[in-house]
This record gives structure tokens, C-alpha cells and sequence, in this order.
């Protein structure tokens, strides 16, 4: 009952106008900022008139406010327009103002147009008239350009011209920069006239007027280098302090593009070279250095070995000092090689700068050859006069060793095929011919001297000594004399090469074999022979025993020259094997007969009938027993040990080896003797 009581009065409420507006306005929020500011408005709005006077009843503003709040509005907007109708009036005025001046601008820009189209109507010709005289200005600026630049590049300046054509202006670095430029010249030149026109007269003018000057400046150069090269030996002979000027050898090298130019100066340095180099060898000879120092060579002519070799240093000293001067002449770098070492001849492949660096060497090896070609005469006359008047063959042998040296340092140095290595080949061959010639004098000489009869000596003689020595010192210039790859490949090849090693170098040393055959052949041939005749005139002297002693002494000689003499050493060795084998045959014999068993042995090897060996005398049982106790006696003597027919062997170890040999064949001997007896004591002796 309640509830339905209260649902009636619940619904009337809602649909209550003033509760409706109530909940309406109770639920309005006026937090948001549009509602904010509406109210801010109102407020500014009616707040002035409210403040004047009270209300009479609350609310009295409120409500004449929503009463006359439509009209406020319109009557405040109203007025504000009037205001903005006021204010554009007043711009509009403005802008009347405005647009009168604009007006008049118009006209104004309308009459300047006017005046400047009469004005481009009237000037037209004449800017046409002044562009195109612009045009050509700028075209002959151009060609200006154009033509002094080709000018530049193409011809050379007065003063240019002048630096190669005029002799007031010397060579130097402005007369090669006109060289260089006129080269140039040719070479643009060159390009210009391979077009598809052909050459044109232009570039036909430029050769040829080029062509002269390149001409009357490689004259130049050719008088100037004439004049350099004739004072240049004036001043220092020998080209030891000389310098090769920067200028100079900038112009030889110009010089190169004109070989005939170049060849003519060239042969005019040869020339005053040989000149040069000649008077100075001469005064070096006679007179000797300044203020006499260093003495004059030929003040040493006593001393054939120092005198040939101060010749042929004085000659390799100025051959150094011209190799010097002309690599310094050609720009050429030095190698580095060292003085007498082997300097490659042979042609070189690669490129133009190969090339090039190959003519440059032809071209100095022909100079230096040139230059001392006159040294060769005087040089060869002192040589060969000093050489034949030697008596000693040590001293032959050590100048022909000399001349070998410095002929093998020239051909390294100037070249197989000089004149000076010719010379000196020449001569070296003189020198060993004589050496051989004296030493096969000397050795023929062994042959006629006759031992003397009453020496009971069985050592080698004095004569032999004397040879033998000779043939050391020969041996040790030899050995002193050898270089190093020689000596390396003398041992490489087991000595026989040694030997012939020196024929190497341009077939002019003899081989050494040759040298031992001569020397030391008639040494053995003496020793034989001559002791077979001391032998006729003293059957008891041991001529095999002389002879043993001058083969160990001849071989003992040679020993420490093994490198270069094995094959004589070993030929040597077989004849003193054959003699040793030959004593030992002989010692065997004699120490058999001492021993008292040489005929029983003679009978058991070789009996004489077909009877027992007891009915044979030597072989008799009395014979045996004495023979025995002759044995057994001699088994006790010193002579089992030392020989003294041996001790006169002068090396000890020879003594020994034949004293044993024949020992041991004693011992076969007896035991030959002994199995012949034993047989005879079973029976008689089978055929």
C-alpha cells in the first residue's frame, strides 16, 4: 500500500516544470571556459549600473538583465558597428587618396615608357652598331691571344736567338734553355704539320729557321768543347785534380744527337791525350815528378822488376785517372767495380737507356784505348830491352809474372782488344819465351856436369841443389802470382788445371806442366845418367841409393805445391816406386847372402837337376847346417833392424819400407826353404 501510494507522487514530481528547472539548473556545470567567459561578459556588461544604486527587491538586476538582455546585446553590437563603419570611412578615404597617387604613378610610367621606346626605336642601330664592334673586339683579343701565344711557343726571343747564334755570349744554362726550347719548338712543330692539309708554309717556315739555329748552336758547342779539351791538358796533364765542369758535360751530352760533331771533338781529345800522356811517361822516365819527386824511373833500370813495374803502374795510374775523367765527361755513375776487377764487355740487352748507356762505354773504352796508344812504343822498347838482358831466370820469371798481372788488369780494365792490351800480350809472351829459354838453358846445363868420382856422398850434388832451388822460387812467384778464382777452381779440378790455369788469360802464360817439365825432367834424367857413369868408374857406389835421394828431394820440392804440381808429383812416384823396387830386390838378395841362405834358397826354387836336393851341394844336410847356423847367428846382428847400406837414404820413412819389404820376403824365402827340406824328408823331390 505504501508503494503504491508513493508512485504517483514520484511521477508528478519529475514531470514538474520548476522541479525540471531546478534539476536543470542544478546539473549545469559552468566550470568549462566558453561558459566562463560568457559570464565574465555579462558581468562586465551590467556590473557598472549596478553599482550605482541598490536594488529594491533581490534580484532586480538579475531580472531586468534576462528582460533586456537581447536588446542590450543588439544595441552593443549596434554601436560597435557604427564604430567599424566609422573606422572604414576613414579608411576608404584613405585609400581614395591612395589610389589617386596610383593613378598618377600610371601615367607617368606610361609616359617613361613612351620616351624609352622612342628612345630604343632611335638607338637600335647604334647598339647594334656596338655590340657587333664589341664582338670584334673581344674576336681580336682573342686571335691577339692566340697569336702571341704561338709566337711564344713557336719563336724564339732576341735574346734567345742571340745566346745561340752570337760567340760574345758563352755557353751556359740561358744558351741550353735555348737549345731546349728550340727543341721543343721542332717537336710541337712536327704535331702541327701531320694534319690532314698536310704541312703548312707556317710550320715549313718554323723548321727551317729553327733548323739554322739548332745548327749555329751545335757549332758552338763543337768550338767550345774544342777549346775546353786543348786547354784542358795544359792545365793538368794527367787529369788528376781536373773536374768536369757542369757546362762541358751538359755539352757533350748535347752533343750526342750530332755524332759527326761529337766524333770530331772527341778525336781532337785522343789526339791531345796521346800528345799529353806521351810527354809526361817520357818526363815521368827521365826526369821524374816536380821539384824531383818522385824520382825518375829510369834511375831503377839496375832493378829490372821495379823498374818495369813502376813503368806499368805509372801507365795503369794514368789509364785510372782517363777512366775517371771521361766517366766523369759522359755523366756516367761509377760501377763500383774494383781496380783490375772484371768489367763486362759484352753487349747489353734492354731498353734506349740501356742502349745508350752501351754506346757511352764504347765510346770511353775507345778513348782510353786512343789515348795511351803512343805509350805503347817506349813502353814495349824498355820492356823487352830489360827483359833480354836478364841472366837470371828467377827474374825473367817474376817480370813475365808482372807483365801477366798488369796484362790481365788492362784487359779487365780497357778491354781485350786495345792496343795497349795487345802491347802488353806482346810483350808477356817475349818475357816467358825468354824465361823458358833461360831455364831450359840452365836445365840442358845438368846434363854436361859430371859427378865427381872420389865423393863417396850418395846426396843429391850441389849442381841439383842449386837447380832445384830455382825451380822453388819460380813455384812460389808462381803461387804468389795465382788469383783467387784460379786457385779455387785449380782445386776444383784436382791440380792438373792448375797447372794450366795461366793459359787462360789470352793464351799467353805457358802452362806451369810445361815449366816442371823443363826444370824438373833433366833433374831425373841427371841423377840417372850420371850416376850409370859414376857407377862404371865406382862399381861400389850406390848409384841407386843417389838416385832414390834426388827423386825424394825433387819431390819434396814440389810438395808444397801440390795444387799446381800433382801430375809431376805423381810421375815422380812411379820412377821412385821402380827404384825402390829395384833396391828392394837388391837388399833382399844381399840380406840373404848375409844371412848365409842365398844358395840353398837359389837351389830350392829353382834346382838345377831332377836328384834330390841332399845330393845337391848347397842343399847337403852339411851344407844345410852350416847355413842354418850362419842364420841363426845373423838373426842376432843389428842388422835385422838397421841396415847400413839403407841409412845413407835420406828419407827415413824409405828406409824403413825397404828394410821391412825385404825382410818379409826373408821370412817367405825360409819358409820356401823349409817346406822343399820337409818334402825331402818324406822322399825324393817330385819333378
Amino acid at each position: 500500500m505504501s508503494s503504491s501510494s508513493l508512485t504517483p507522487t514520484g511521477t508528478s514530481q519529475t514531470k514538474n516544470p520548476i522541479s525540471l528547472r531546478l534539476y536543470k539548473v542544478l546539473s549545469t556545470n559552468f566550470d568549462d571556459l566558453a561558459t566562463r567567459e560568457a559570464l565574465g561578459t555579462l558581468s562586465d556588461l551590467y556590473g557598472a549600473s549596478g553599482s550605482n544604486s541598490a536594488e529594491t527587491y533581490p534580484g532586480e538586476y538579475a531580472a531586468k538583465a534576462r528582460r533586456n538582455l537581447r536588446r542590450d546585446m543588439e544595441n552593443k553590437l549596434a554601436e560597435s558597428s557604427h564604430h567599424f563603419v566609422k573606422a572604414l570611412g576613414e579608411v576608404d578615404l584613405k585609400l581614395s587618396e591612395l589610389q589617386v597617387h596610383i593613378q598618377a604613378m600610371h601615367t607617368a610610367c606610361a609616359e617613361a615608357e613612351g620616351q624609352l621606346q622612342s628612345t630604343n626605336e632611335a638607338s637600335k642601330a647604334v647598339l647594334e652598331r656596338a655590340g657587333n664592334l664589341r664582338d670584334e673586339r673581344q674576336e681580336v683579343e682573342d686571335k691577339k691571344s692566340i697569336i702571341s701565344l704561338f709566337l711564344s711557343k713557336f719563336t724564339l726571343s732576341d735574346d734567345e736567338v742571340e745566346a745561340i747564334t752570337s760567340r760574345d755570349v758563352p755557353v751556359g744554362s740561358m744558351f741550353f734553355a735555348a737549345m731546349d726550347k728550340t727543341e721543343r719548338i721542332r717537336e710541337d712543330c712536327r704535331v702541327l704539320m701531320a694534319g690532314e692539309d698536310g704541312p703548312s708554309t707556317a710550320g715549313l717556315d718554323i723548321m727551317s729557321s729553327t733548323s739554322t739555329y739548332l745548327e749555329q748552336g751545335y757549332d758552338k758547342i763543337l768550338r767550345y768543347l774544342s777549346n775546353e779539351f786543348r786547354s784542358t791538358s795544359k792545365d793538368d796533364p794527367l787529369f788528376l785534380q781536373l773536374e768536369v765542369s757542369p757546362v762541358t758535360r751538359e755539352a757533350v751530352l748535347r752533343l750526342k744527337k750530332r755524332q759527326e760533331l761529337l766524333t770530331e771533338s772527341l778525336t781532337l781529345l785522343s789526339q791531345t791525350r796521346q800528345t799529353s800522356l806521351l810527354s809526361s811517361f817520357l818526363t815521368a822516365l827521365t826526369r821524374g815528378g816536380p821539384s824531383g819527386l818522385p824520382r825518375p824511373i829510369e834511375l831503377h833500370a839496375h832493378d829490372p822488376l821495379r823498374y818495369v813495374g813502376d813503368m806499368l803502374a805509372w801507365v795503369h795510374q794514368a789509364i785510372a785517372a782517363e777512366r775517371e775523367f771521361l766517366e766523369s765527361l759522359f755523366g756516367v755513375k761509377g760501377d763500383g767495380r774494383m781496380v783490375g776487377s772484371v768489367r763486362s764487355f759484352a753487349p747489353r740487352k734492354g731498353g734506349e737507356e740501356a742502349k745508350e748507356g752501351e754506346e757511352v762505354e764504347e765510346w770511353i773504352q775507345e778513348l782510353m784505348d786512343l789515348a795511351v796508344v803512343k805509350l805503347c812504343v817506349p813502353l814495349k822498347n824498355r820492356v823487352l830491352q830489360t827483359v833480354r838482358s836478364q841472366e837470371s831466370s828467377i827474374v825473367s820469371y817474376k817480370v813475365a809474372n808482372l807483365l801477366q798481372f798488369y796484362l790481365v788488369t788492362m784487359s779487365r780494365t780497357v778491354g781485350p782488344e786495345a792496343v795497349l792490351t795487345g802491347t802488353l800480350r806482346e810483350i808477356t809472351q817475349v818475357s816467358y819465351q825468354v824465361f823458358e829459354t833461360s831455364i831450359e838453358t840452365q836445365s840442358r846445363a845438368l846434363l854436361q856436369i859430371s859427378l865427381d868420382p872420389d865423393d863417396p856422398s850418395l846426396t843429391p850434388p850441389l849442381f841439383i841443389l842449386d837447380h832445384a832451388q830455382i825451380l822453388r822460387e819460380v813455384m812460389n812467384v808462381y803461387q804468389s802470382s795465382v788469383l783467387e778464382d784460379d786457385e779455387v777452381a785449380a782445386q776444383d779440378n784436382g791440380g792438373d788445371s792448375a797447372g794450366d790455369k795461366s793459359s787462360d788469360h789470352d793464351g799467353v802464360t805457358p802452362p806451369f806442366q810445361k815449366i816442371l817439365d823443363l826444370a824438373v825432367d833433366p833433374i831425373i834424367e841427371s841423377a840417372v845418367m850420371k850416376s850409370e857413369e859414376k857407377k862404371k868408374l865406382r862399381p861400389r857406389w850406390d848409384a841407386r841409393v843417389y838416385v832414390v835421394n834426388c827423386l825424394t828431394y825433387v819431390q819434396s820440392v814440389l810438395e808444397p805445391f801440390v795444387a799446381f804440381t800433382r801430375k809431376k808429383q805423381e810421375g815422380i812416384q812411379r820412377v821412385l816406386e821402380q827404384r825402390v823396387r829395384e833396391i828392394v830386390d837388391e837388399h833382399f838378395t844381399n840380406l840373404l847372402e848375409e844371412a848365409g841362405l842365398l844358395e840353398v834358397y837359389v837351389t830350392c826354387k829353382n834346382p838345377p837337376t831332377d836328384e834330390p836336393l841332399s845330393h845337391l851341394p848347397p842343399t847337403s844336410p852339411a851344407a844345410l847346417l852350416t847355413s842354418l847356423q850362419t842364420f841363426s847367428s845373423w838373426l842376432s846382428t843389428p842388422t835385422l833392424l838397421h841396415s847400413p847400406r839403407l841409412s845413407h837414404l835420406t828419407l827415413q820413412k824409405l828406409h824403413d819400407q825397404i828394410h821391412r819389404e825385404a825382410l818379409k820376403r826373408i821370412v817367405k824365402a825360409y819358409e820356401k826353404i823349409c817346406e822343399e827340406v820337409g818334402k825331402e824328408g818324406i822322399g825324393t823331390r817330385q819333378g
